[in-house]
């Protein structure tokens, strides 16, 4: 089946099986940071965003995409990257395969929450599981960041 979306800013028209999720989808056209991790839907490795709205890439069928809008962590690098920073500065990002899915979230949370508290944050990210940490540098680095861009708006205002 012919789907037509938008990827990351640009349209795109291709072939699409009836069964196939999105995330086989995303990664045959190049956006590897969409990752297959418990298959389940509960690790949050496949987040992207539909519309604008965080979803679990792989519970979601590539022709449901069909005239929306889809962006992964590859439309969002400037974005990305300057929370990386803060994720490395905590040492929160130490084996990265959880990485595009947290970011994904994080930036989301980041536009639907203006001052989000601890247990907000924590909320808003609890579909995202990590091996590697125990979440305290995670969470570090989600407040700083979130600290660093209230401060660079409100100087960018004045």
């Amino acid at each position: 089946m012919l789907i037509q979306l938008t990827l990351n800013g640009k349209r795109l028209a291709a072939e699409a099986a009836p069964d196939k999720p999105l995330l086989e989808f995303l990664r045959e056209q190049g956006c590897y940071s969409v990752k297959r991790g418990c298959e389940t839907s509960n690790c949050g490795l496949c987040t992207v965003w539909l519309d604008g709205t965080p979803v679990l890439s792989c519970t979601v069928l590539a022709v449901r995409a069909n005239g929306h809008s889809i962006t992964t962590l590859e439309g969002l690098q400037k974005e990305a990257a300057e929370f990386g920073g803060f994720m490395a500065d905590q040492g929160a990002d130490q084996c990265g395969f959880c990485n595009p899915g947290f970011v994904m979230n994080v930036l989301a949370m980041e536009r639907e929450l203006e001052n989000p508290t601890e247990a907000e944050i924590r909320e808003y990210l609890a579909g995202n599981l990590c091996r590697c940490t125990g979440y305290a540098s995670q969470l570090r680095a989600v407040q700083q960041y979130l600290a660093w861009k209230r401060g660079r708006n409100h100087e960018q205002a004045e």
